[in-house]
């Protein structure tokens, strides 16, 4: 009898230890290794690719962030764990596989750390974002254009897209989301200008409309539209952003 009263005894202390783990608050935001510093200098063929994931990190972080603020008192003590740090594990793993599969393409493939780069913990306070710009290697001396391309003068040109201002105040429900699309709009711009500095030479006197300004002002139009539709389902809808669609170039 005195046996199983200790026995009892320590399983009822074990399961205090266990509810006694402190439970995330809406308050409490994830945060995560910052993955951009590690890559090295990425390969200006694999950079759009990689910057749209650094991208896609940062939104798995805003929809991780707004499930715990949704789902605060449900579940048991790892319910954060298994519902929400868990999951965005498996996806930060993915992401950073494939810029590394994007790197080694064209270069010495990154050696990382990915488990450790993708497990997140959750605190008290806003994390810094994943950078989603990164370094290229400069040219190497002596380089000579692609046999067919023109020599450039200067630089190339890049992409001039009109800044999005004017927009009301945006409801709590709707910030991430148009966060997301914003942190969107810059990623099609570095793609665009990707296809500009690969693409010199190419086409005629309207290839860079046809193929590069044509197509990024549709991106911009849904992107837009989005943003739009996710603060009208919470406030007046704000009309008439896709004046902000159509880019230009700058030099």
């Amino acid at each position: 009898m005195a046996a199983v009263a200790v026995a009892l005894t320590g399983v009822g202390l074990g399961v205090a230890s266990a509810g006694d783990r402190p439970a995330a608050t809406s308050s409490s935001t994830v945060a995560c290794p910052a993955v951009a510093g590690k890559l090295g200098a990425v390969p200006a063929s694999a950079r759009a690719e990689v910057e749209r994931n650094l991208a896609l990190l940062n939104t798995q972080i805003a929809e991780a962030n707004k499930r715990i603020a949704t789902s605060v008192g449900q579940g048991g003590s790892n319910f954060v764990q298994n519902a929400i740090l868990g999951p965005l594990k498996d996806k930060r793993v993915a992401t950073i596989d494939r810029m590394t599969i994007a790197i080694g393409r064209t270069a010495a493939k990154p050696n990382l750390d990915v488990q450790a780069l993708a497990t997140c913990t959750v605190g008290a306070g806003a994390a810094a974002p994943e950078p989603t710009v990164v370094k290229t290697p400069p040219p190497a001396a002596g380089a000579k254009p692609a046999t067919g391309a023109k020599p450039a003068a200067g630089a190339a040109p890049t992409v001039n897209c009109p800044s999005v201002s004017g927009l009301p105040a945006i409801p709590a429900q709707a910030r991430d989301e148009v966060s997301r699309n914003l942190a969107l709009l810059d990623t099609q711009i570095r793609e665009a200008n990707a296809r500009l500095a690969s693409s010199v030479g190419q086409g005629g006197p309207n290839f860079i409309q046809n193929a590069i300004l044509g197509p990024l002002a549709d991106k911009r139009v849904a992107t837009l539209n989005r943003i739009e539709t996710a603060i009208g389902r919470h406030a007046a809808k704000p009309e008439g952003l896709e004046r902000f669609a159509p880019c230009g170039l700058r030099g």
